[in-house]
C-alpha cells in the first residue's frame, strides 16, 4: 500500500509467520540401515522396505533408483489401474497427493482441479475486486436489501422531514396567485414581469436548498452504511448519524460548491454572446450566447465528473473541501468515461424509479383536489391547494426513499472501486472484514481480479 490517507478501519497488518516446511525431504537409503553421507540429521533410520513402494508403471524401477517422472500427455493423473493416478499411487483415491489428478467430468491433465483463478473475497455486499457495472448496481440494490431497516429508516425519514418543510413553504410562502396572473398577462410591464420572474426564481431556489440539505443528509448517512455494508458489517442510524455529523458542515460546503462552480462556467459562456447582442446585432449575440453556453456546459460537465467522487472521499477519508476535491480528480483521472457513464446511468435508472412513484401520485393530487387532470395540467405556483400538496407529496417521499440509497450507494461504491484499481484498497478492506490471509496467496483470495 501506498501512502495515501486510509479508509474507514484498516485493520491490523497481516501476521508474518513463517509457511509450512517447502523443503524436500532426503530420499531413503537402499542400504538397509546403512546412514549415507547425504541423509539429513532428522531422517528416520527406520524405512519401509522399498518392495512396499507402488510401481510408476508397467515395469518396477530398478533398486536404487527413484521413480521415473509421470508421462505427459492426457491421462496424466487419470484414473489408472495402477502407478500415479492409481488408486494407490499420486492422486488416486487410495491415501495418495489429492489434487493431481482431473476432478469429476474435469480435464484429465494434471491439475484437472484448477479451474481458473479461485473467487475474491466478498465479505459484504461486493466482492474485493474490481468491480463491473452489474456489480455496482447490484452493491447499491443489496445494500438496501440487506440493511432494509436502517437504510429505508434513514431516507424515508429524511425525505418525510424534507417534504414537510417544502409542503409548508409551498402553502404558506408561494400562495400567492398575483405571479402567475402577472406573468400570464399580456399588458403587464417590463418591471412587472421582471418582478414576478425574480420572485419565483427566488421561490424555486428556496425549495431546491430545501431539497440539496435533504439529500446532503440522506447522502451523508448512507455513505457510512454502505462503506460499512462492504465489511459485511451492520450499521445503526444512531452509529450513522454519530460517524457524518462531524463531516457534514463540510460535505454541505462541497455540495454548494460544485453546483456554484458549474453555473459560473455556464454564466463565463454565455457573456460574450450577451455583450455581443447588446452592442452590435442582437441576433448575432443570441447565437454566440448559446454556442459559448453550450461549450462552457461541456467543461461543466466534465469538472463535475471529475469531482463526482469528493463526496465520498470527503465523509470517509475525513478530508477537507478542497483535499477532497483533489482526491476525487486523481481518482476519476484516466477513467472520466467509464466513472461519468455508471453515475449517467445510475441518474437515469434513479429518476425512471422516482417517476414511476411520483407521476400517478400527482394525477392522483390533481383528482382527488376536485381540479382533475385539466386541473394539474394548467396548474400554476399561485393555485395549488394544500389537497394536492399533501398527495404529491407523499408520492415524492416515496420516490426519494428509493432514489436515495440508490444514487448515494452507487457513488460510493464507485469510489471504491476506483480506490481498488488504483490503491489496492482492498487490502485494507479485507484485514478490515476479518478475512484471513488475504493477499498472501492463499485460496479465495485473488486481488484484484
Amino acid at each position: 500500500m501506498n501512502d495515501t490517507p486510509g479508509w474507514a478501519s484498516p485493520g491490523s497488518a497481516p501476521s508474518d509467520g513463517q509457511g509450512p516446511d517447502t523443503s524436500g525431504a532426503a530420499k531413503p537409503s537402499d542400504q538397509g540401515g546403512t546412514e549415507q553421507p547425504g541423509t539429513p540429521s532428522k531422517w528416520s533410520k527406520e524405512q519401509p522396505p522399498p518392495g512396499q513402494w507402488s510401481a510408476p508403471g508397467p515395469q518396477d524401477a530398478a533398486p536404487g533408483q527413484a521413480p521415473p517422472p509421470p508421462p505427459p500427455g492426457p491421462g496424466w493423473g487419470g484414473q489408472q489401474p495402477g502407478g500415479y493416478g492409481g488408486p494407490g499411487g499420486y492422486g488416486g483415491q487410495g491415501g495418495g497427493y489429492p489434487g493431481w489428478g482431473g476432478g469429476p467430468g474435469g480435464p484429465s491433465g494434471w491439475g484437472g482441479n484448477w479451474g481458473g483463478p479461485p473467487p475474491a473475497a466478498k465479505p459484504g455486499v461486493i466482492p474485493l475486486r474490481p468491480l463491473g457495472i452489474g456489480e455496482i448496481l447490484d452493491g447499491a440494490v443489496s445494500t438496501m436489501r440487506t440493511y432494509w431497516r436502517t437504510v429505508l429508516g434513514i431516507s424515508l425519514t429524511v425525505a418525510v422531514v424534507t417534504e414537510i418543510a417544502i409542503i409548508l413553504f409551498q402553502g404558506f410562502v408561494l400562495d400567492d396567485s398575483s405571479t402567475a396572473d402577472t406573468l400570464n398577462d399580456s399588458t403587464a410591464t417590463a418591471s412587472e414581469v421582471g418582478s414576478a420572474l425574480g420572485t419565483t426564481l427566488l421561490s424555486s431556489g428556496a425549495v431546491l436548498f430545501i431539497t440539496l440539505l435533504g439529500t446532503i443528509v440522506a447522502t451523508a448517512l448512507l455513505t457510512t452504511v454502505t462503506s460499512r455494508a462492504v465489511l459485511g458489517k451492520p450499521v445503526t442510524t444512531a452509529e450513522a448519524w454519530r460517524d457524518a455529523r462531524p463531516q457534514l458542515l463540510k460535505l454541505i460546503g462541497l455540495t454548494v460548491l460544485l453546483p456554484l462552480i458549474a453555473v459560473v462556467i455556464v454564466a463565463l459562456g454565455t457573456v460574450p454572446g450577451v455583450v455581443v447582442g447588446l452592442a452590435a446585432s442582437g441576433d448575432a449575440g443570441i447565437a454566440l450566447a448559446v454556442i459559448g453556453g453550450l461549450g462552457a456546459g461541456v467543461v461543466a460537465i466534465w469538472l463535475m465528473t471529475r469531482f463526482s467522487l469528493a463526496s465520498p472521499a470527503l465523509m470517509l477519508e475525513k478530508q477537507s473541501v478542497f483535499k477532497s476535491m483533489s482526491r476525487s480528480a486523481k481518482l476519476v483521472s484516466g477513467s472520466w468515461w467509464r466513472v461519468f457513464g455508471i453515475q449517467l446511468l445510475a441518474t437515469i435508472i434513479a429518476n425512471i424509479m422516482a417517476s414511476i412513484i411520483v407521476i400517478p401520485f400527482a394525477f392522483l393530487a390533481g383528482a382527488v383536489s376536485g381540479d382533475g387532470v385539466t386541473g394539474f395540467l394548467d396548474s400554476d405556483g399561485g393555485s395549488l391547494g394544500w389537497t394536492f400538496l399533501i398527495v404529491s407529496g407523499i408520492g415524492s417521499v416515496i420516490g426519494s426513499m428509493l432514489t436515495f440509497p440508490v444514487t448515494a450507494g452507487v457513488t460510493v461504491l464507485l469510489y471504491i472501486d476506483q480506490r481498488i484499481r488504483r490503491e489496492a484498497l482492498d487490502l485494507d478492506l479485507a484485514r478490515a472484514a476479518g478475512v484471513q490471509d488475504y493477499g498472501t496467496g492463499a485460496a479465495g483470495t485473488t486481488p484484484g481480479s
